[in-house]
């Protein structure tokens, strides 16, 4: 009887949960895109498991960082760009929506790239795949409401999980692997200060910023919801650094072990078949395919949000495009774009992506110091600002995300700087 009875009580908690479920976990995933899937696949088979350590403060510094803009959209009710033009005024945002557009079409494109090389895994040809790809990741976002994307968004988050039973196939030695997670293994040569600089550089990036605070201002979250908000933020985070890890333990179990080395996630998947087995191959292609696509619908959405709140147009996805041209339009132009881009033989693809990122790690430390000065103005946040505690985490996390930044936006400039 007091089992039901707590039962009766949980439940409508539950109910409100699944409603409000959503933001936190569709941003975190798509932080598992091409480009990170690619650096953990590296990552696995050039150092084994001895970059696992980092997963546990990357997983805390996702966390902080999403947290407070999921609770400056509850609160606010209005985007971070909008927040950012409010308190900084116009020539400000225009300089960070400049920057943010490039970052974006570059990262979108990386996506392209994504769907094209798992294509490639199962031997269908780019010219092909990428065209109906793009195509249906504009219908869903252009002919769908905001509650029917969400649920394909969060089916495709669902799918991340094939990295889990890949990673099983692969048999590591679990003991070694939850050893590497809590022991430190650290060296100061430049090709692994390289790759932990991309691990924490795929983790947090601009643009998740912005899109987590629009998705929880368009699903209608308040204040006295938030509680449930901020579960479905740190359930995210802690699914999308698990995948992570387990990329990396796949690899490290076989590709490593048998002193492989690949350059990319499509390596990867192909190289994992006879030595995990045929199923773990194709599902770690499934995965790439699957991120691929999802973050190709996120990405120019996100853009496409953020963009319009900073000029003042209107934009949503439960708007027309009547209502909402310029929304509409720049979320086509960044998927023909970006998928077209990858059709053009003997595009500058890797240029274009390598500047991309550099954009990114140019922006993200203004967009962390904007955060942090928004979200302790009590005259926006009231009493919902960050407490002493959090603050110290907080600005622990972005001196270290700025000092790591900084050093991934000069070794992408300068790649011998580190030698």
């Amino acid at each position: 009887m007091k089992t039901f009875k707590k039962f009766n009580l949980l439940l409508p908690s539950l109910i409100l949960f699944l409603a409000i479920m959503g933001p936190g976990i569709i941003t975190a995933n798509v932080d598992n895109d091409a480009g990170g899937i690619t650096t953990y696949s590296v990552a696995g088979a050039s150092f084994g498991l001895k970059l696992l350590w980092i997963f546990i403060p990357m997983t805390i510094a996702l966390i902080v960082t999403q947290e407070m803009c999921a609770r400056m959209g509850a609160v606010t009710g209005k985007g971070l760009s909008d927040l950012i033009r409010e308190r900084f005024g116009v020539k400000v945002i225009m300089f960070v929506m400049a920057a943010l557009l490039i970052a974006d079409l570059g990262n979108t494109l990386s996506e392209f790239a994504g769907v094209a090389a798992s294509g490639e895994i199962f031997n269908i040809s780019k010219y092909i795949l990428v065209p109906i790809v793009a195509f249906l990741v504009w219908f869903i976002v252009i002919k769908g409401s905001y509650k029917m994307v969400e649920r394909v968004f969060l089916v495709a988050s669902a799918l991340y999980l094939c990295y889990i039973p890949s990673a099983i196939m692969a048999r590591p030695n679990w003991g070694a692997v939850f050893k590497a997670m809590v022991v430190p293994s650290f060296s100061f040569s430049p090709v692994y200060l390289a790759m932990l600089i991309g691990l924490i550089g795929t983790t947090i990036t601009p643009w998740m910023q912005f899109y987590i605070q629009s998705a929880v201002v368009e699903k209608g979250i308040t204040a006295k919801d938030y509680a449930y908000s901020r579960t479905d933020v740190i359930v995210g985070c802690f699914m999308t650094d698990i995948i992570a890890l387990f990329i990396v333990v796949a690899c490290a179990a076989t590709l490593f072990a048998h002193n492989i080395q690949i350059a990319t996630a499509k390596d990867a998947a192909i190289s994992l078949q006879p030595l995990a087995g045929r199923w773990a191959g194709l599902l770690f292609g499934f995965g790439l395919f699957n991120a691929s696509v999802f973050s190709a619908s996120i990405l120019p959405l996100a853009t496409s949000y953020y963009v319009c709140e900073a000029l003042g147009f209107e934009g949503g996805i439960d708007k027309t495009w009547s209502e909402a041209p310029v929304f509409y339009w720049l979320y086509t132009s960044l998927v023909v774009i970006g998928a077209g881009l990858i059709l053009i033989p003997n595009a500058p693809l890797i240029a274009i992506m390598l500047w991309s990122q550099v954009a990114n790690g140019v922006l993200l430390p203004f967009i962390l110091i904007f955060m942090l000065i928004l979200i302790n103005n009590k005259d926006i946040m009231g009493r919902f600002t960050n407490s002493r505690v959090f603050n110290a985490v907080s600005w622990a996390t972005t001196v270290i995300m700025i000092a790591l930044t900084v050093l991934l936006v000069a070794i992408s400039i300068f790649p011998n700087l580190l030698a």
